[in-house]
């Protein structure tokens, strides 16, 4: 699965261009279906042939940071299934994107 295709790549904000907001826009959300992780991707910019992404992600922690598309690609659940790209996604506010994602918070 191509997890930031074309289209993904030429809408997405660049690196730092929503860091004024405080509801920034999400506008693809990532996730490893036997593991429980996500990565829900704000903004992101092409360096050195590979993509640095911005985002909150929910794993061990949830925190806003900083994740290489190739380190994502490579990644697997404990079942060894690789991360996909939620097809299904609506991009929206992050606010309004965690109630829908996380019902109870």
């Amino acid at each position: 699965m191509d997890l930031l295709p074309q289209e993904l790549r030429r809408t997405l904000p660049s690196l730092y261009s929503q860091e004024p907001s405080s509801a920034p826009i999400v506008y693809a959300k990532l996730f490893t279906p036997d593991a429980g992780w996500k990565w829900f991707i704000t903004e992101g910019s092409e360096e050195d042939g590979d993509w640095l992404l911005f985002g909150y992600v929910i794993g061990l922690e949830e925190e806003w940071g900083y994740f290489l598309l190739s380190e994502i690609a490579s990644a697997q659940g404990p079942l060894g299934f690789p991360v996909e790209r939620d097809l299904w996604f609506q991009p929206g506010p992050i606010d309004e994107v965690l109630r829908r994602e996380l019902p109870c918070a």
